[in-house]
């Protein structure tokens, strides 16, 4: 159980796990398994696993003891703090007895629980209520046919692996309140259910029906040809990261640790919602981000103790351009375009004059500058300290291509809403940046596009993926040969078959594993690590410049097959540089399930158009041979 205590932040771990074991004719048999500290390994639960698979988006594990086969499933009730962990009796010549336990704590994703804490359980109807600590969000742990003994007792010691690999704190310390009981047959079930809520709480059959119907739902929704294909698991993975913002609607960047941030909303929101057929959702997040624009600038983060919202990003505010450019594209709602367009002038406005961070307009050739001394302000943003790892101050190539993007973007907002001055306006900036992108970023020796322009240092010529919006963007900024040139270096150099290394691996900063502590992993981040999202836009720029659809959503296989790896279901954030591409990070990334949604359902959809414009233009009759 991981509840929300401030959702859709102060995400709390409150029940680690259940450990199970079954006695079935008169042999004991552990169906759990823990590392501990000394490298003790108990019990050998494995032993007994016959299967894993995911049930839509509901995990379940198959165990195979002596005849009998059980089912577990583990699942959370929408929108509530409620997690059913259901158990069932597939086949079995006798019933089957099973002994669960709750190993519980309090703490948030970021720290493990150590050492003795006065914890307290009250007996209650069919469980026990647990009380972690004075002030504590208390929580209720019930038996669904099964019996509850009460059995305060700590355990110490285990150890998480992967925090010893990341290094950080591996040991924590958990506490059981209780023991659970439940006898079934063939075809049978029982469940334990844990809840942070107050209230009745549905049985667990009722739930899970209620679940499954609400799955079924999401995939009904979406457009035929992605639930038809290999995104179809997507569908559902997309919708994990879709939560709730006081009245409105936000975006989880990635589990288990990030919470909402605005760059990573607005790229992740045309393929979580339009792509998936919930363009009301995407309604709802655009005017949600727009109640909280200051000075021209989106939020970048929120923090998760309640602080007021961060304004340190240069690009996020732009993908917002481009968010409601493919909602109005996609919908043709003209009434949420009246309300945002407001906005959007005021937002372009600031970025004229100045904002935040010396995001400015260079007067000198109408390009955005954006940076300063110990900002990060683009999505390469990691920071150790004081040391911004990859700073890119000045004219970064990306946030460019972005704002000649914005620019012609409200141009063409102007005209549908007969805003003939604006248009013009927006038109004419929107061409001279163009005119200085093409001039200004080309690097003629690499025949590729330079990463920063007027740094501190000059130009950066650094072969990085963030070249690949000026093709990718709908509003292409290069020639054709220009472009497929760009296109063809970053398949050669930087293209794995689960996204975009951030760096060249000739380059004397490139670092090929992403591995070793907080700050070994932070400086690598973008200095060769491989990133998930980055096969959107490369694999729409592949479409753009060669037009060959079958080839450009072959770029995509490696992540389809990456599904049943790592996070089963999901796309991890970042995977190595070299192979065999281990995932590493968040195991489970918003914008990487989002751009694969996005770029199947854009490609396919223009296909559909082009099939159908050739239809139309077929004879209706033929003759001959």
């Amino acid at each position: 159980l991981v509840a929300s205590l401030r959702p859709p932040l102060q995400r709390t771990l409150m029940i680690a796990k259940l450990d199970a074991a079954a006695v079935h004719q008169g042999r004991r048999y552990d169906l759990a398994m823990n590392e501990f500290a000394d490298g003790t390994l108990a019990p050998l639960g494995y032993v007994h696993l016959d299967s894993f698979r995911l049930d839509s988006a509901i995990p379940v594990w198959t165990w195979r003891i002596g005849d009998a086969l059980i089912e577990q499933r583990v699942w959370m009730s929408h929108g509530e703090n409620t997690t059913y962990a259901q158990y069932a009796v597939v086949r079995a010549r006798e019933p089957v007895h099973l002994e669960l336990t709750p190993l519980c704590t309090y703490r948030d994703y970021h720290a493990q629980n150590r050492g003795y804490r006065e914890t307290l359980v009250t007996p209650i109807a069919d469980g026990v209520k647990v009380d972690a600590f004075f002030g504590a969000r208390p929580y209720r742990i019930i038996g669904e046919r099964a019996s509850c003994t009460p059995a305060s007792q700590w355990w110490w010691n285990f150890r998480h692996r992967a925090e010893s690999q990341r290094g950080l704190d591996d040991l924590e310390d958990l506490f059981q309140p209780a023991r659970f009981c439940m006898t079934l047959a063939a075809g049978e079930s029982g469940a334990v259910i844990m809840t942070a809520e107050d209230g009745v709480l549905q049985s667990s059959a009722v739930s899970l029906a209620r679940e499954q119907h609400r799955q079924q739902e999401l995939i009904d929704r979406a457009p035929i040809g992605v639930r038809r294909s290999a995104c179809r698991q997507l569908v559902l993975a997309a919708d994990q990261f879709i939560v709730a913002r006081e009245s409105g609607k936000s975006v989880i960047a990635g589990y288990p640790w990030f919470g909402d941030w605005g760059r990573d909303t607005m790229i992740a929101l045309p393929g979580l919602t339009l792509a998936t057929g919930r363009p009301e959702v995407a309604a709802n997040l655009l005017r949600t981000f727009s109640r909280f624009v200051s000075e021209g600038m989106l939020p970048n983060r929120f923090p998760d103790a309640g602080e007021p919202p961060e304004y340190n990003t240069a690009d996020a505010t732009l993908w917002y351009f481009i968010a409601v450019d493919d909602y109005v594209r996609r919908t043709s709602d003209r009434s949420l375009l009246d309300e945002l367009y407001p906005v959007l002038r005021s937002i372009v406005r600031w970025h004229q004059r100045g904002a935040r961070h010396g995001i400015r307009v260079d007067a000198r050739d109408g390009l955005l500058h954006a940076g300063e001394d110990g900002v990060q302000l683009t999505w390469m943003d990691a920071k150790i300290g004081d040391w911004v790892v990859t700073p890119r101050i000045g004219k970064p190539v990306e946030i460019n291509a972005l704002w000649c993007n914005a620019l012609a973007i409200m141009r063409d907002f102007a005209l549908t809403l007969d805003d003939a001055e604006a248009a013009r306006e927006y038109g004419s900036a929107a061409e001279r940046a163009a005119r200085s992108f093409n001039e200004r970023f080309w690097y003629e020796a690499g025949g590729y596009l330079y990463d920063v322009i007027d740094g501190p240092s000059g130009a950066d010529t650094s072969l990085r993926p963030n070249q690949l919006f000026a093709v990718s963007l709908r509003r292409q900024l290069l020639d054709n040969g220009r472009a497929r040139s760009v296109v063809d270096v970053c398949a050669r150099v930087l293209w794995t078959p689960v996204g975009l290394r951030s760096l060249a691996p000739s380059d004397a900063a490139y670092v090929a594993h992403y591995v070793g502590g907080p700050r070994e992993r932070d400086a690598v981040y973008h200095q060769g690590t491989t990133w998930s999202w980055l096969l959107g836009p490369f694999a729409l720029a592949h479409y753009r410049v060669y037009n060959d659809a079958a080839a450009a959503l072959a770029c995509l296989d490696g992540v389809v097959a990456h599904l049943r790896d790592a996070c089963i279901g999901q796309v991890s954030e970042i995977f190595d540089g070299a192979p065999p591409f281990a995932p590493r990070g968040c195991f489970a990334q918003a914008w990487g399930a989002a751009e694969i949604l996005r770029v199947w359902s854009e490609i396919n959809d223009d296909q559909s158009v082009e099939q159908n414009r050739t239809e139309a233009h077929r004879p209706a009759f033929t003759h001959g041979k």
